[in-house]
């Protein structure tokens, strides 16, 4: 198959230095059999197989329902060369993926590495057979053109299909990650659709740590840090506006000189959280997208925001908008105004001489009142995230709030709503409440009174 691919359609020539269009016509010609300018299911499974390229009928079909993008049972030569482009595309971030010097070919020494940080382990020898039915010119490395080439038909999406193509092509036992829950189907776990389902749907038997375990096995320890560099790009605008609008909000619902209320107070922080939310929402969408994102789907907040706008839209942005808005308001109100009471009590209570707490009283007031925040919103805030997340996921329906609550509470029970909450914890409760300490000394430093 590659020798033909390389020798007829695609040869050395070309690949060099012609346009991708004229590559893409003359295997687009050779499929289109009756030479009506589209190629329909039959003909491309009797050109394939004709061509010495037999699939088989599951992977031809998958090629056609995905290139056939407006529906109408046939490809043309647009849908044709744009589901090529778009599969070299995914092909080129699984072949940078494996060579891990970037000098632009692919050693066997590298593959048992790739497969090593996947949590799978085979020997050089095997790696060396999975290299000679790729190597078309007998050096025992695969450079871009051959990668490319070989698995120009194959309709694998990403690294863990291409396992799995390998393990059932060559007859290797490479095996299975030890991570993939018990409850993923057969089905999933031959397709790699269980990597996808676990990161927006959960698994019930994945705690904390074999979560750690996976995302290390997955992209190693620096996906730990995977969309860090957008929550700190977020963090300030957003903090910042909370803040501020919170004071304006206080000033607005009391008089002057008047001591502002529990009721003013959750009105004022519920208000303020909702402001801040919309105004950094696009980035919050992001770093989800990164967070949950497979190794090498994105190089950078910048091609994230543009694969969003290029394939989602706008609106893509603000996906699960509404059950934020909805958490954040008793989540922001309840932090805010639990926090303030706390602080007032202890200074009513328990100062002598001084009206600062110290830091150790606001770190406390801090942790106490995002405790009671979280408990309150969670549930929404889980959903929202897999909201923002399920859109990575090709061809499952795109639930929305409701589905959502109902798909976990019937699955995963009540708990479920609260899957994650002690990871949550151990981020959040140190994040506000050193928030906080920061909050009542800036306050302080620039003069701003207290009500």
């Amino acid at each position: 198959m590659l020798r033909w691919l390389r020798g007829f359609v695609l040869p050395t020539a070309a690949c060099q230095g012609a346009e991708p269009p004229t590559r893409y016509e003359t295997l687009f010609q050779a499929l289109d059999r009756n030479g009506d300018g589209v190629v329909d299911i039959r003909e491309l499974q009797e050109g394939l197989k004709s061509l010495g390229i037999p699939l088989g009928q599951d992977a031809e079909e998958k090629i056609f329902t995905t290139g056939d993008v407006n529906k109408d049972g046939k490809l043309d030569f647009e849908e044709f060369m744009k589901y090529l482009k778009d599969h070299e595309k995914k092909m080129k971030l699984a072949f940078k993926s494996l060579d891990k010097n970037n000098d632009g070919k692919i050693e066997a020494s590298e593959i048992v590495q790739s497969l090593q940080t996947l949590g799978l382990t085979i020997s050089e020898q095997q790696a060396e057979l999975i290299l000679q039915s790729i190597d078309a010119d007998g050096t025992m490395t695969v450079d871009w053109n051959e990668w490319r080439d070989y698995f120009l038909f194959n309709p694998v999406a990403d690294i863990e299909e291409i396992i799995r193509f390998w393990k059932h092509s060559t007859g290797i036992d490479i095996g299975d990650s030890l991570t993939i829950p018990d409850e993923f189907t057969e089905e999933e776990r031959k397709s790699g659709q269980w990597w996808r389902q676990l990161l927006v749907h959960g698994s019930k038997s994945m705690n904390i740590f074999g979560g750690f375990r996976q995302m290390i096995k997955e992209g190693g320890v620096r996906s730990l840090w995977r969309g860090n560099g957008t929550n700190v790009i977020k963090i300030a605008p957003e903090t910042a506006v909370k803040f501020w609008a919170y004071e304006q909000y206080k000033k607005l619902l009391t008089e002057e000189g008047q001591k502002i209320g529990t009721f003013e107070r959750f009105i004022s922080g519920s208000m303020a959280g909702a402001t801040a939310q919309t105004f950094i929402y696009p980035m919050e969408v992001m770093k989800t997208r990164l967070a949950v994102g497979k190794t090498g789907q994105y190089s950078g907040i910048y091609d994230c925001a543009k694969k969003i706008l290029k394939y989602e839209g706008f609106g893509a942005f603000y996906k699960g908008y509404v059950p934020n808005l909805l958490g954040i308001i008793p989540y922001a109100g309840i932090d805010l105004a639990v926090y303030e009471l706390l602080k007032s009590h202890w200074l009513d209570n328990f100062a002598k001489d001084s009206v600062n707490p110290g830091v150790l009283v606001l770190l406390g007031c801090g942790a106490l009142s995002s405790t009671c925040g979280q408990l309150a919103s969670y549930p929404l805030a889980l959903v929202r995230t897999r909201m923002q997340a399920q859109a990575m996921l090709e061809g499952a329906p795109q639930l929305n709030m409701v589905g959502l609550f109902r798909r976990i509470i019937s699955k995963e029970g009540l708990p479920g709503l609260y899957r994650g909450i002690t990871p949550n914890f151990m981020k959040v409760l140190p994040a506000v409440g050193i928030s906080y300490v920061v909050y009542e000394n800036m306050k302080q430093t620039l003069g701003v009174t207290q009500k």
